[in-house]
Order: C-alpha cells, then structure tokens, then sequence
C-alpha cells in the first residue's frame, strides 16, 4: 500500500527544464533567495552552511542533501546572523537549460554546493505532493544510503565543470533522477515527514489509495469511509487531521489535477474529459474545473496551445 502511494506521489512529476549552478563560497558569506516557481536541490560537496527558514535552522554538512519541494524563500550563510545579498544578484538570470558559477571570496573556510533550480509541470503533481514540507533535509548517511544518488549527484557536480555535447539533456534527465531518488529515500527513511503518517495509517491509506486511482469512480464521504473500514466522522476527522485537508476536498484535487493533465496533453474532448475524470456531464465538470482554477477548460487549453487536432 505504501509503495503504491509512493508511486502515486512521485511518477507524476515531470520536469520541463533545469536551471544548476556550482557555488563556492568562503566566509563570511550569506546569500537570500526568493520564492521560486520550482522545486529546488543543495548538495553540499564541501565544507558546511546553514539553510534558515522562518520557522527552522538547518546546518547542512558535507554530503548532506536539502531539497525544497516548492521552491520556498531561504537563506544560505556560512554562520547565523550573516548579511545576506539577493539571489538575483549573484545569478540574475536563472533561466532552465542554463548553468551558473557563484563564487564568493573571503577568509575563511570554503563550501562548494550544487544547487539545481527544477521547473516542473504544477498540474501534473499529484495532491499528495502539495502534502510535502517546505524542506526535507537528507544527512549524508541516508543519501550514502543510497548509492544511485550519491553516484548521480557526484556525476551532475563533475559536469558543471565540463562543455560536454548535450549537458542540457543530461542535467536535465540528471537532477529528475536525484529529485525523485531524493524524495522516496527522504519519504521511507525521514521519520518527521507529515505525509508518512498518512500513508502508513492502516485506514486512511487504503482511502487514499482509492482516491489517487480510482478517482472516476462516483466516490462519497460514506463510500470513502467504507473503503477505510472507518465512521464516516472518525474517517473525515482522521483524514484532516493527517492530510490537513477534507478528504472530498483531496479528491476533488485529484479530478482537477488529471483534467489540468488531460486539456494539457491531448486533444480530448470536455466531454470525455469529464467522463474520465469523475463527472457525469461537461456542465459539472465545467463549473468544478473553473471554481478550481479560475479559468475555464477551454481557456485553460488555449493557454497550452493544446487543439482539438493534437
């Protein structure tokens, strides 16, 4: 059950493009970074630093993996209580495809950091992925652990320093593999993940279950409910409390981010669209899908350049 749900969390991503940089910072130094519209990787090769969030400090040391699922604003110093600068300007340009150097000069001791910026299709990640952290933090023990990941992000660092034919291929296909490598390794061996819980609880994984691939099906809280073996209240009590959400709400999530896949990707009619996503007719279907996205299918297929004829 836990591996299905795994899968369901991770298969979906795909990444439209690659945006890495090699850094090698001597203290004192701090830097800022912005809220970025991509998930985003710190692989510190050597030395150390800290990662400050609003809400958690975390010191990253050599071998150590920090991965930002949603691309949330953080600091990156060498100590606490660094003056920061901006991202932007160290790297104002930061476009997928392209490559970066970050170099700051001072007297102290050296970190060298991978970092990949990781542009991915939003509407293709599945509603457990919305579940995530705004940091997972993989020490080097657990991604020594993991030997294909080790291997790929010692190799993705070895590139940044090479013009080889098709870099922008290989970072690309590269940085997808750690990604995912890096988010099941995070999710089956970090204990403090919120969306564990929920996929390891006896009721309310079979339910999820239900939701993420049989998600056409005309589903109920009862008929949930019944598919956790659980009361319809304990069920959407439990439900909330590990997924922070109701659960019609999650599955409603589900519909809406296959249809967003569907009008993205093929040429499907709204009426089959409807009917695959859980519908039964495109009047439904039309109205869920603008009150979730604040555009209609139609419009929301014309900004994709998606027609009729594929």
């Amino acid at each position: 059950m836990e591996d299905d749900l795994l899968s369901e969390l991770l298969a979906p991503l795909r990444l439209r493009g690659v945006f890495h940089s090699r850094w090698t910072a001597r203290a004192p130094w701090g830097v800022a970074g912005e809220r970025e519209d991509c998930a985003l990787l710190h692989y510190v090769q050597e030395g150390a630093c800290l990662v400050e969030l609003p809400e958690r400090t975390v010191r990253l040391e050599a071998g150590d993996l920090a991965v930002f699922p949603h691309g949330t604003a953080h600091t990156l110093a060498d100590a606490p209580g660094r003056a920061t600068i901006p991202l932007a300007r160290l790297l104002p340009a930061r476009e997928p495809g392209a490559i970066g150097t970050v170099r700051i000069d001072g007297p102290g001791p050296a970190t060298t950091l991978l970092c990949g910026g990781l542009h991915y299709d939003a509407s293709a990640a599945a509603p457990l992925y919305r579940s995530l952290p705004p940091v997972l933090v993989l020490p080097s023990a657990a991604v020594a652990g993991q030997p294909l990941l080790g291997d790929t992000l010692t190799h993705l660092a070895g590139e940044c320093d090479q013009a080889e034919p098709g870099l922008a291929l290989v970072a690309l296909r590269g940085f997808e593999l750690a990604y995912v490598l890096a988010l099941r390794a995070a999710l089956t061996s970090l204990g403090d993940v919120p969306v564990l819980p929920a996929l390891r609880h006896p009721a309310i994984a079979p339910a999820l279950l239900a939701v993420h691939t049989r998600f056409a099906e005309p589903w109920t809280l009862a008929g949930l409910a019944a598919e956790a073996g659980l009361s319809r209240s304990a069920f959407a009590a439990t439900f909330r409390e590990l997924m922070g959400e109701p659960p019609m709400r999650h599955l409603t999530a589900r519909r809406m981010q296959e249809a967003a896949r569907l009008l993205s990707t093929t040429s499907l009619s709204h009426e089959t669209i409807a009917r695959r996503v859980g519908y039964g007719s495109a009047v439904g279907f039309h109205l869920a899908f603008k009150q979730w996205y604040a555009s209609t299918p139609g419009a929301f297929r014309r900004e994709r350049g998606v027609s009729r004829r594929g």
